[in-house]
């Protein structure tokens, strides 16, 4: 199993004491976290992007540019970019520029975003999101594939004999297909021979398998090598104590209130949004939260692991309101008490 700490960098108030902390801050914060992830030893730090709610990553290839200077070793992942919003030309351009600054350490998730708002904001049409999603995610393979584009689709200018600028470090970066609750992600990965990050935020397990299985059947029919279908898995926040009891008490009220200050009424029994698991005894128990004792969390990775095959677990330390020093300490603490145990009992070839 391989590591990666995400950040989507939210930036709401403290849910237990109102306090918020600049922009600034919360920027070194989050770098501050991905320098201590490569430090611990972890194999990813990614930062997501949203345009619209409560949150500072709008721009992430200016932060992951940061991280860039300030690291060697660790790979560096989007989750998502949005590229069903975004213009392939200018997404080529910038991951290539980041993936020369880098080294080659870059790699995207791909996906058409969790806040509906955004679509409005790039003068597009929510209803058409898939179909952007696919167009201009076929159109942003050949440009890192091939040099002298000619093309011609529904949903930007025509290109002829387009080379974008820089290449790649390395050949094309790999491309994750970000999936939280349609098959039309899995299937587009499957068709290109993508791996698949599955959310595995905030529903039920069975969710999530449905959307892994779907990709493993069809990356198969593609024709497509089946030990190639790599799995990425996401959760929906990291907290440690010693005992499952601390756990409790420790962080009960902060969860709680966490998740009355995300719920969206408007949004009510939409799949993806809200959370169900809304008392800390039941993310514990049946949620893909992984909060509680070492021995809670390992086991329930490697349940997980069972049912997704999974070669990336994703973790988040910045989701709850816990202070820098606390975030670090928690990366430390599942680096030295989790990890050494996970990586031994589901071992993967993926970046190997």
């Amino acid at each position: 199993m391989k590591f990666q700490v995400l950040s989507i960098v939210g930036h709401a108030p403290h849910p237990l004491t109102g306090a918020l902390l600049s922009p600034a801050e919360r920027f070194d914060e989050v770098l501050d976290a991905g320098v201590a992830a490569e430090r611990l030893g972890f194999d990813a730090y990614a930062i997501g992007e949203r345009h619209a709610g409560a949150f500072l990553s709008s721009s992430p290839t200016v932060l992951l540019a940061a991280l860039a200077a300030r690291t060697s070793r660790i790979r560096l992942l989007t989750g998502v970019t949005v590229v069903a919003i975004l213009d392939p030309v200018r997404v080529a351009e910038d991951y290539a520029t980041l993936d020369q600054l880098s080294r080659g350490r870059i790699e995207l998730v791909v996906g058409k975003g969790a806040e509906a708002g955004h679509f409005d904001l790039f003068g597009l049409d929510e209803e058409r999101q898939w179909d952007l999603q696919k167009e201009k995610y076929e159109l942003l393979r050949r440009l890192w594939r091939e040099e002298g584009v000619d093309w011609a689709g529904e949903f930007r200018p025509a290109l002829k004999n387009v080379t974008t600028v820089p290449r790649p470090y390395a050949g094309p970066p790999r491309v994750w297909h970000g999936s939280a609750t349609s098959l039309n992600s899995p299937e587009l990965a499957a068709r290109h021979g993508d791996p698949l990050f599955t959310a595995n935020a905030v529903q039920p397990r069975a969710a999530y398998v449905r959307l892994i299985d779907h990709y493993r059947e069809r990356f198969a029919a593609y024709g497509h090598d089946p030990a190639r279908a790599h799995v990425a898995a996401g959760s929906g926040g990291l907290l440690i104590a010693d005992t499952h009891e601390r756990a409790v008490s420790r962080y009960k009220e902060l969860y709680e209130a966490r998740v009355r200050q995300n719920f969206k009424p408007r949004l009510e029994g939409k799949a993806g949004y809200n959370t169900p698991f809304r008392t800390i005894e039941d993310a514990i128990a049946d949620g893909p939260q992984l909060i509680g004792a070492p021995q809670q969390i390992i086991d329930k990775i490697l349940g997980y692991h069972s049912a997704y095959r999974h070669d990336l677990q994703s973790v988040t330390v910045d989701g709850f309101g816990l202070s820098r020093g606390e975030q670090i300490e928690t990366l430390e603490r599942f680096a030295e008490e989790i990890a050494p145990v996970v990586r031994r009992e589901a071992p993967s070839t993926l970046w190997e």
